[in-house]
């Protein structure tokens, strides 16, 4: 498989998983309103972004991407820094 029909494949399950995404969205009731998905559909959506989300780690092995470090498209990093705050102790 070369780069280039693995980035049609990256583009493919990156679609899938936005699409998918907005309908779980779509369909989620508001406030306290039953679910229009079965539990049956619910679990096999679950197992689609399961699916979808080891066939994308499976492409980034494959290209060599290192899953400790973001990947930027442009190449550059970001250059913020990252703030912790600590909750002041009530004593």
């Amino acid at each position: 498989m070369n780069t280039e029909e693995l980035s049609k494949e990256q583009q493919i399950l990156r679609l899938m998983r936005k699409t998918l995404g907005n309908v779980v969205k779509d369909a989620t009731p508001l406030g306290g309103r039953p679910n229009p998905l079965t539990a049956s559909t619910i679990q096999d959506i679950k197992d689609c972004f399961t699916l979808i989300s080891e066939r994308e780690r499976e492409l980034a092995d494959m290209l060599g991407f290192d899953h400790s470090k973001p990947y930027y498209t442009d190449g550059e990093q970001p250059n913020s820094n990252v703030l912790n705050f600590v909750k002041p102790s009530k004593e």
